[in-house]
Parts: C-alpha cells; structure tokens; sequence
C-alpha cells in the first residue's frame, strides 16, 4: 500500500518527467529514497544528447553501487514514473537495490505509443519482474499514471 511520503516521491518523479520533458527530453523522473525515507539522488531522462542508455533508473542504479552498501542499497526504494525497461531493471537488479514502486507501466506505454502511431522502441518493453524476478514492485499508481499518459502526448503530439 501506497502511503502519503511515498505518493510525495512519486508525484516528485512526475515533476522529474515534466522537466525532462520541458529539456527536450521524453519524460522519465526517478528517485532513490533510503530505508528511512530520505531522498539519496534523484534525476530525469536524458536521451536527448544521443546516449539512449541515459535513464533516471539506470543512473541511480550506478549512483547506488558506489555510494552505498550492499545492506543499504537492500533497503532502498527506487520511485519512478514509468516502469524501468529491461535495461534499467537489469542494472537495478545487479546492484541489488531494493523495492520498486512505478506510477506508469510498461504495458500501458505500450499501448500509448500505439494509439498515438508511435513506433515502439527497439527494445522489448517487459514486466520488470521478467527481468530481475526477486525485486519487489509496486504499479502502476491510479490517478497519476494519467499524468504521465499526458505527458507523452504532449511529447509525440497527440
């Protein structure tokens, strides 16, 4: 269950994805958030330069393993707006964070790409969990999901 703190980063992850927006960027925002609650790294898509591999999740996948322990980062939760890609949860996986808790999913993007005739991108969107099976996840979050839907729209023009 989501409670109020957590609904704070998640709405911090969608404020995240509206700058990268705002960038140029297509709109992902991620934060890193400590056993205790506090805000450790937070950071928005960052594509637009040419280096797909640059997302908030795999960023703070890297930022985890060289600041953190291997017992902190356990106790971790990453918030994000929209469900990690394969990459992202291979390396989320690897480093051994913690929970996952997503506003949007893989499978709703999907279908938002494709009712806006946008190609999909050229790796396979898939459940996290397909990925990294051990990682607790948390998702797709109602009412906020809708916000990251508009974001893409206003992204690809639809």
């Amino acid at each position: 269950m989501i409670d109020k703190s957590e609904m704070q980063h998640l709405r911090r992850c969608v404020e995240l994805a509206t700058e990268a927006l705002e960038a140029g960027d297509e709109p992902f925002g991620s934060v890193l958030v400590s056993g205790d609650g506090k805000v450790l790294a937070e950071d928005r898509n960052r594509i637009a330069g040419g280096d797909a591999t640059r997302h908030p999740e795999f960023f703070l996948a890297r930022w985890a393993a060289e600041h953190m322990t291997p017992e902190e980062r356990a106790q971790a939760t990453v918030y994000t707006s929209g469900e990690h890609c394969p990459m992202c949860a291979a390396a989320h996986g690897w480093v051994g964070l913690g929970r996952i808790v997503y506003v949007s999913s893989s499978e709703q993007l999907t279908v938002w790409l494709t009712d806006l005739g946008v190609a999909l991108p050229p790796v396979r969107p898939l459940p996290i969990q397909d990925i990294a099976p051990g990682v607790a996840v948390e998702g797709p979050i109602a009412g906020l999901d809708k916000q990251v839907r508009d974001l893409h729209r206003r992204l690809h023009g639809g």
